[in-house]
């Protein structure tokens, strides 16, 4: 019955991953070394806390099992809101309505529009000082960031489906740096900055996602050039019925064609979800997030995170072991 009972686990959490952004890795990844980049008044506290936000990073692709109402949090199909639509729909969520209808909105995908909700109960929470939302909206704010960095999260195809080339989504989003990120660059100089004007900011990195799709595409293709389907795909049986994925042969040919682009993606999500963090913690005024702590910061736990911020300095998490996305996951996830 374990056995059992384990195997529909699997099954459950290869079905999410699927439909996920980025996929599980690389959410947990993006929220830790956003951590780092945070400023001295913010960064024990997030620290303290950061199994937690590593672990919370992919709740929201968790309930899209339960909740009907999920999955268009995550996406935005600008193809769908008509030419251009990138560059010509309102940022303002209530001039969207009065432009499309509110059902077109649900349907067809808004997540920029649904991270300024989410921005607003984070700064909400950190104004009343209740550290149980803090965290649950931090982790849930920065899987919405981290998606809206995904050129498929922009496009009616996004699975490559409409171009002969289904199963991208998880190819680009969770195969690939699955494969590569020990050889990913996962330090970045930024530092967590105030925005102004959040709303642009979260804009302009959808907008600068779509940009990455054409090509996203087109190197698919150009990676496919001779090469024959068996070696391109591998095929199982499930449930019986053939199941076909790309394989990691042509994982790793894609790869090699993209360049740095998802290791750019990742870093960028990174930045824009420590800039959201700061960001919604000045708006409510810089509380004092040391008296959110469960237990003041001890000397060993500073000497910790400053073993961290070395490594990561040094892009040599990994090697250190220090990446909790690549220890074993907790055993509430099992």
């Amino acid at each position: 019955m374990r056995t059992f009972r384990a195997a529909l686990v699997a099954l459950s959490l290869v079905f999410v991953v699927a439909l996920s952004g980025w996929g599980f890795l690389v959410h947990r990844t993006i929220n830790q070394l956003a951590i780092y980049q945070l400023p001295k008044d913010m960064q024990p506290f997030f620290h303290s806390n950061m199994e937690y936000l590593v672990r919370h990073s992919v709740r929201p692709d968790r309930r899209r099992n339960s909740d009907k109402e999920e999955e268009t949090k995550h996406f935005i199909n600008f193809e769908a809101y008509g030419d251009s639509a990138a560059w010509k729909m309102p940022l303002d969520w209530n001039a969207a309505t009065r432009r499309y209808k509110r059902d077109t909105l649900l349907k067809y995908g808004y997540v920029p529009y649904w991270i300024m909700v989410m921005k607003d109960r984070l700064t909400n929470a950190f104004r009343t000082g209740n550290r149980d939302s803090i965290l649950f909206y931090s982790a849930d704010l920065a899987h919405y960031i981290a998606d809206a960095h995904v050129p498929l999260h922009t496009s009616v195809n996004y699975d490559g489906q409409l171009t002969g080339q289904k199963g991208l989504h998880s190819l680009w989003e969770s195969a690939i740096p699955e494969i590569h990120l020990k050889e990913y660059n996962l330090y970045t100089k930024h530092k967590a900055k105030y925005l102004s004007r959040p709303g642009r900011a979260i804009w302009n990195a959808t907008r600068e996602a779509h940009l990455l799709l054409k090509d996203l595409l087109l190197q698919e293709k150009e990676a496919s050039k001779g090469i024959p389907d068996s070696v391109k795909y591998r095929f199982q049986t499930r449930n019986g019925r053939e199941v076909r994925s790309y394989s990691s042969t042509f994982a790793k040919a894609y790869s090699k064609r993209l360049g740095n682009t998802i290791n750019t993606q990742l870093l960028r999500s990174s930045e824009l979800c420590a800039d959201f963090w700061y960001t919604c913690w000045v708006d409510a005024g810089k509380p004092d997030l040391s008296k959110l702590m469960t237990a003041p910061a001890t000397e060993e736990k500073k000497e910790k995170l400053k073993e961290e911020l070395k490594a990561f300095r040094k892009n040599q998490l990994i090697e250190a072991k220090l990446l909790l996305s690549r220890q074993e996951a907790p055993r509430s996830e099992e």
